[in-house]
């Protein structure tokens, strides 16, 4: 296989079992938080909006072997030998502790990052809120190789997150300013910005588990309390009765993009692509109706680049669906007045969220995020509205999982109203 810099070839979607019919074990899926099933510019490779883990053909995992100081880890042995997996913690100018790795038979890895290197398996660049039609990234916070994820190949359910990826020469370097510390003879540190997590309490799929705390994990794999500020030089406190392994649902921050874990198991709970489709082609089938122009609504199957001439509104204040008109708007503002109950308010496009994966549950799609309008199920949408997503230093919001759109007031969501059925 050709090697690209521009980080669209896939080393897990290029591996030779294409010769094989024998079907690959599927672990789980990476899905950003923001994308409506795809990226805006189209998914190409390693730079998609989600990100299918496979059994690999081999295993390449690999795990802690023996670690010693050292006074120039530059130079050092581990560091200039390219097939050597090792962590360099600088503890000062001239002193450094290495930690070797060994080949793990019994673990995959594969790693995220913001690097196109070949090392990097999932690519990813900084979400922006809305559209993203237009939009463009001063200057990332993503680290270009921010984390890995160990997979027992026994047991595709026990994967296990560590913040630092390894580079082309299969280093991580943990410089003189990064977080570290030494307990007893284990050495471990904290990347700059952190790998966040959060483990939901309780099923993800079925629509009844709450957001859990927000935790980091280390390079090691320990789990700890959020330092004050994402780039704090002080951990925080060791979490002892909570791990590193990946839940169906867990959410991984690594400041500038939210990523969600499902399972596999998970995925065959959920509902699909297909469903999602035909629970629109319901709701058109009830024919329904612009009480002002008469015209029926169709919600699109697709999303679908500009308005077309049966494209359903909702009014935010109170959830009455209708279709582009004029009536009752406010030439100085934004908002109209509803023509079903008075109500004065915005209006927005409803478009129907299908990635399948941030669905908590199988229903109609009866509710929308407030402002942007996506429409999901209620109990996803009321989900999602509970979840506090990373934001900034050490700010919080909740965020529409479709397109990222921070949400606005309480609660964030309306109950969607459609004159139909009216035959």
């Amino acid at each position: 296989m050709v090697k690209r810099t521009d980080g669209t070839e896939s080393p897990i979607i290029t591996e030779s079992d294409a010769d094989t019919d024998k079907p690959r074990m599927r672990y789980g899926e990476l899905v950003i938080l923001g994308y409506n099933g795809f990226l805006p510019q189209g998914d190409r490779g390693r730079r998609r909006s989600k990100f299918v883990l496979y059994k690999r053909t081999e295993s390449n995992g690999v795990k802690r072997s023996k670690h010693y100081i050292v006074q120039s880890p530059q130079s050092s042995q581990a560091i200039l030998d390219a097939k050597q997996h090792s962590i360099s913690y600088t503890l000062s100018r001239n002193q450094a502790v290495i930690v070797e790795y060994k080949e793990d038979p019994d673990t995959d890895m594969f790693q995220v990052g913001r690097s196109s290197e070949s090392p990097i398996d999932f690519v990813v660049m900084d979400t922006l809120p809305g559209d993203k039609k237009d939009a463009k990234i001063v200057q990332s916070t993503i680290s270009r190789f921010a984390c890995r994820i160990l997979v027992d190949r026994a047991d595709g359910n026990k994967a296990r997150i560590y913040a630092a990826g390894f580079d082309s020469s299969r280093n991580i370097f943990l410089g003189e300013k990064a977080t570290k510390w030494q307990d007893n003879v284990e050495i471990d540190g904290l990347t700059t910005n952190g790998v966040l997590i959060m483990h939901p309490k309780g099923d993800f799929c079925g629509g009844n588990a709450d957001c859990g705390q927000w935790r980091e994990t280390s390079v090691g794999g320990d789990v700890f309390s959020l330092r004050e500020c994402r780039s704090a030089q002080q951990k925080g406190q060791q979490i002892y009765d909570e791990s590193n392994v990946l839940q169906d649902g867990t959410l991984i921050d690594l400041c500038g993009a939210t990523l969600l874990w499902r399972s596999a198991e998970g995925l065959r709970h959920s509902p699909t692509k297909k469903d999602l489709e035909k629970l629109v082609d319901e709701i058109n089938a009830g024919r329904p109706q612009c009480p002002v122009g008469l015209n029926t609504l169709v919600i699109p199957r697709k999303v679908s680049l500009g308005d077309h001439v049966n494209q359903p509104y909702v009014y935010l204040n109170c959830g009455h669906v209708q279709g582009q008109h004029g009536w009752g708007q406010d030439k100085n503002t934004n908002a109209r007045r509803c023509p079903m109950c008075l109500e004065v308010g915005p209006v927005v496009t409803l478009c129907m969220g299908v990635e399948p994966a941030f669905y908590v549950d199988s229903g109609p799609p009866t509710y929308a995020f407030n402002p942007c309008g996506h429409m999901a199920t209620e109990k996803t949408v009321k989900y999602w509205a509970n979840v506090d997503i990373p934001h900034g230093t050490n700010g919080f919001q909740s965020v529409c999982p479709f397109c990222a759109t921070p949400l606005v007031g309480s609660p964030g969501y309306i109950k969607l109203i459609f004159q139909d059925n009216l035959d």
